[in-house]
């Protein structure tokens, strides 16, 4: 008898080893589970990725991928309900506050870079960018060469700022740089003619120039530096919650679903000003919801 239950115990125990919970598998997930909170990581002037409406709430393309995700964390860990909490972040702030624990998930408009690898993982690509430059409609720049000697805003901690000073040794011009906290800054500093150009994602541009006061006076212009994906960034070394996030955005992808949260996003009037960024989808993107992946550039 004794035999035969120490026989029952020890294959109890050999299936709860075999079968651990999802909150013993990932860190992430047992940090979520312990407190009862997902802590979202945001940006406050990505439009239409991570923004803050009028309410100054985040919205965006990646704060409803992003809220796609809270839901699967959710039915993961079997929680009859589980607390959002939001943190804003800077192009500065957003990989320390992922390695560091602030945040669990950054969502906003961060390039998939080999680089960035290093510290931080990254989703499947959500979205696909060409790094350009934005410049007052009047200026007569057309081209990187017409910047020699002029000063060109970027964004603090951006990968934008690393092309541009690519740019500068390759093409043998001289550029003063200048850098905004944000992208909201960076294009202060050329809308009030403290720059001659503001070099970042085309797509935030575009953004930026929709809800300016006088849209017509921007133009996005010259070659590109750069073709970039961006993911959802959390911590490395979390297999686990890596691929809950994963699996998740690649069943929007499969269902179609994601093609409608972009639709809302870029081809719809968006909050707070009801603008229209008419953007479809790119090859580049389609090829990248087609066949899912976490390439870095």
């Amino acid at each position: 008898m004794q035999t035969r239950i120490a026989c029952l115990f020890s294959c109890a125990f050999a299936a709860l080893v075999a079968l651990p919970s999802a909150a013993q598998e990932s860190v992430t997930l047992k940090k979520i589970s312990d407190t009862n909170t997902i802590i979202i990581g945001h940006r406050e002037s990505s439009i239409p990725f991570s923004y803050l409406d009028d309410k100054q709430q985040p919205i965006g393309y990646s704060m409803d991928l992003c809220l796609k995700i809270v839901d699967a964390v959710k039915a993961r860990l079997k929680l009859s309900a589980l607390q959002v909490k939001f943190n804003p972040v800077t192009s500065q702030t957003r990989i320390p506050l992922i390695t560091n624990g602030t945040v669990d998930i950054e969502c906003g408009s961060t390039t998939n870079s080999v680089e960035r690898q290093k510290q931080v993982a990254f989703s499947v690509s959500t979205f696909v960018t060409s790094v350009r430059m934005v410049v007052k409609a009047n200026s007569g720049i057309k081209s990187l060469a017409d910047l020699d000697g002029k000063a060109v805003a970027t964004t603090t901690g951006t990968t934008s700022d690393r092309y541009i000073k690519q740019t500068e040794t390759g093409k043998k011009i001289d550029v003063k740089n200048i850098y905004g906290k944000d992208h909201a800054e960076s294009f202060l500093l050329l809308e009030t003619d403290r720059a001659a150009a503001f070099v970042m994602d085309d797509v935030l541009l575009a953004g930026l120039i929709a809800n300016a006061k006088r849209p017509a006076d921007f133009a996005i212009t010259g070659e590109a530096l750069s073709v970039e994906p961006y993911g959802i960034m959390l911590r490395r070394d979390d297999a686990a919650f890596k691929k809950l996030v994963d699996d998740t955005l690649i069943g929007l992808m499969k269902s179609g679903e994601i093609e409608k949260i972009y639709n809302k996003w870029f081809l719809a009037p968006i909050p707070p000003k009801g603008i229209n960024l008419n953007l479809p989808l790119s090859p580049q993107l389609r090829e990248a919801i087609k066949n899912p992946n976490d390439k870095g550039v």
